[in-house]
């Protein structure tokens, strides 16, 4: 991901192959998400009239910054995750053994094709309370991307939840499909703390 430019990406995206799919373009949200709250930071440390929350946005950006490299791993593991139940759906079934192994194959592949998405959907709720924790130190002419930053994050969340619950529907395993879903209802939560920093931003800049 990192050797990609943003227009062969996107090239890739469009094209009729299966990967990168809608897994990726949730995770690279989120490294959106997390570079606009290191511009936000970076636009704003160092100015005297924000010293009282030097220490905070100091944090917050080296946050930003591992969650940024993380969701672009995410992006490129989500790629090899579905690869993996493609191949294993393309696996023989002429005998019976050969159809257990396909069956035990897929639902091996499952799992992993939903914890990609599981954990982007994770990290896509740290960016969310980052950037509702950045708000209210954040340089105002930049208070903007605050609020496209937890937008980003939340579109990424969305997307994310989409992508578990696809793979959540074949997977076989009961108790592990309750704890998936016990973690992804937790993160879920996070989206209306999305919407709250995009409505406060707006009535900042409406002032």
């Amino acid at each position: 991901m990192q050797n990609h430019t943003v227009g062969g990406w996107l090239d890739e995206l469009a094209s009729e192959a299966s990967t990168p799919g809608g897994g990726a373009a949730a995770a690279m949200n989120a490294a959106v998400g997390a570079a606009l709250i290191s511009m936000v930071c970076n636009l704003t440390i160092g100015r005297p009239k924000y010293a009282e929350y030097e220490k905070e946005l100091t944090e917050a950006l080296a946050e930003a910054e591992e969650l940024r490299g993380d969701a672009v791993r995410l992006a490129a593991d989500d790629a090899a995750a579905f690869g993996a139940v493609i191949a294993a759906y393309q696996l023989a079934k002429t005998t019976e053994d050969e159809r257990l192994a396909r069956t035990a194959a897929i639902q091996q592949a499952l799992v992993g094709a939903a914890d990609v998405p599981l954990r982007t959907a994770e990290l896509a709720a740290a960016l969310i309370a980052l950037a509702r924790r950045i708000l209210p130190g954040s340089n105002v002419n930049v208070v903007s991307d605050v609020a496209v930053a937890a937008s980003s994050a939340r579109a990424a969340l969305d997307a994310a939840v989409v992508n578990v619950e696809i793979n959540l529907a074949a997977l076989a395993d009961e108790a592990h499909r309750t704890a998936v879903r016990a973690r992804l209802d937790a993160a879920v939560t996070a989206g209306a703390e999305a919407d709250a920093v995009v409505a406060e931003v707006r009535e900042k800049i409406a002032k």
